[in-house]
Order: structure tokens, then C-alpha cells, then sequence
């Protein structure tokens, strides 16, 4: 079994999207106001190749099985990046993927030089949940910034130290 966590590539576009809006619906996510509907779904690779953004893909054995990106948060405040569309199909769920995956990102969000990682979930994804509290995010009472996720009512933040 040869698993990789690497950069999407431009030829991985059409699998990503399919993956995640797989797992949305799996996971009977709205449509509206959730990752399902943003327009940077099929074109991952031209969305995260601006400053201080990247996505990555856990590939096992040639196929994607999950994805994960940092990219700064919209309208937030300074120094705020997010944790976006993390995302993993069954086969990679229970895998340490998942912490793996999330090594890479803050790794990344350090190393970018942001302060502080923002993410958005919905209150019954309680294994994503249980890795975020894991990786030292707490929950916030209100949203931050604009990501246009209306219908994600769970907000969680996370302080990084910056070397």
C-alpha cells in the first residue's frame, strides 16, 4: 500500500471536486450555504495556487482518497488562515490520514506565517470534530470572517506558534 500526502496537481481538478461533493452528500450536507456550493470546487488547483494557500491530497496506490487546505480567511481579521474542505473517503477514515492531513496544514500555516487557523463544520461530523479538539482547536460562539457557509453552524480556532 503506497499512501501519500502531496500538493494537488492541476490533472487532480475533476477528482477532487468529485470527492468531496461525494462525502458532502454522504454525509447529507445542504447544498446551499455549505463547501457543496462554492464556485473554487472545480478548479482546487487555479484556487490554492494564490500567496499564502495550498491544498493537499492524500493519494493511496495512483487514486485521492482525501484532501485537506490552508488558505487565508475571507474578510477576517490579519494573520487568520482556515482550514478548508478536509474531506476524506471511508476507505481513508481510522487511518491516522486525517492527523496526518493535519500536521501537513498547520505545518503549512506556520510556515506561511499566520497566528491563528479558523475552521467551520456541521455539529454532527463528530469524528472531524474530535480531531480538531485533538489538534488543540476550541470552539468560538460566533463566526468569523465571510466563507459563505451559512448552513455550518460550528466554529472552531486554533492558536499556532509562529517560529
Amino acid at each position: 500500500m503506497n499512501t501519500i500526502i502531496r500538493k494537488i496537481e492541476e490533472k487532480d481538478n475533476a477528482e477532487v471536486a468529485a470527492l468531496i461533493r461525494n462525502v458532502l452528500i454522504e454525509h447529507n450536507v445542504p447544498k446551499v450555504g455549505t463547501a457543496y456550493a462554492d464556485a473554487s470546487l472545480d478548479c482546487m488547483f487555479e484556487t490554492y495556487s494564490a500567496n499564502n494557500a495550498q491544498y493537499f491530497v492524500v493519494e493511496k496506490d495512483g487514486k485521492l482518497i482525501g484532501g485537506a487546505g490552508i488558505a487565508p480567511l475571507e474578510n477576517g481579521p490579519t494573520g487568520v488562515c482556515e482550514l478548508q474542505k478536509m474531506y476524506f473517503l471511508p476507505e481513508a477514515r481510522g487511518t491516522g490520514m486525517g492527523s496526518a492531513m493535519m500536521d501537513t496544514c498547520l505545518t503549512f500555516a506556520t510556515e506561511a506565517g499566520f497566528a491563528q487557523c479558523y475552521l467551520e463544520t456541521m455539529p454532527y461530523m463528530e469524528a472531524a470534530q474530535k480531531l480538531y479538539r485533538k489538534s488543540g482547536f476550541e470552539y468560538l460562539d460566533a463566526p468569523l470572517g465571510d466563507t459563505g457557509h451559512s448552513s455550518c453552524p460550528v466554529w472552531m480556532l486554533k492558536e499556532l506558534v509562529v517560529g
